[in-house]
């Protein structure tokens, strides 16, 4: 319980369209999402793998947001207007992320092991955004609306562009 509360209370924090508890707990099913993968995450981890698969693509279907039973999330994503997110099975997000809609945590091959992203905490990932392959984003990163990132990014970055770089003018980082 302690999870949805901080969930809600983060949601009323980051978001200035949430007008209250009851409303956030009500008709966010960007934290429905979430709070299913939870459920599903711990099932996938018992081996229940079938059960939580079944269950994630109910939840995709419910909410249009994708969590692999398998990812891991970390506390208080925030998954903003999240229709078409799609977070792969080996990604993993760290706490206090925020990530728009259209956003997708892929993997570039079919192999075993690590295929999909790691990012850090207090990450933002902008719109439309493909990170893409078994990279490492350091904490504090941003990343533009629409850019594939596809290489490591050391922390308090802004990355841009396709492919994404880091955001600069001269010696000044760009903040988006």
């Amino acid at each position: 319980m302690l999870g949805i509360r901080e969930d809600i209370r983060n949601a009323q924090l980051r978001d200035p369209a949430a007008r209250g508890a009851l409303e956030v707990w009500l008709t966010y099913s960007t934290l429905h999402a979430v709070w299913g993968h939870r459920w599903h995450h711990w099932l996938w981890r018992r081996g229940l793998r079938f059960a939580a698969r079944a269950g994630s693509q109910w939840m995709r279907f419910m909410t249009g947001v994708e969590i692999h039973p398998g990812a891991t999330i970390g506390r208080r994503l925030l998954i903003d207007h999240g229709m078409g997110v799609v977070i792969g099975e080996t990604a993993v997000v760290g706490d206090d992320c925020l990530i728009y809609h259209q956003v997708t945590l892929g993997g570039t091959s079919s192999g075993a092991g690590r295929r999909h992203p790691v990012l850090g905490d207090r990450i933002t990932v902008g719109a439309g955004a493909k990170i893409l392959g078994p990279i490492v984003l350091g904490d504090d990163v941003k990343v533009g609306a629409n850019a594939v990132v596809v290489r490591d990014a050391p922390a308090g970055v802004t990355l841009v562009g396709v492919p994404a770089s880091v955001a600069r003018s001269g010696s000044i980082e760009y903040q988006i």
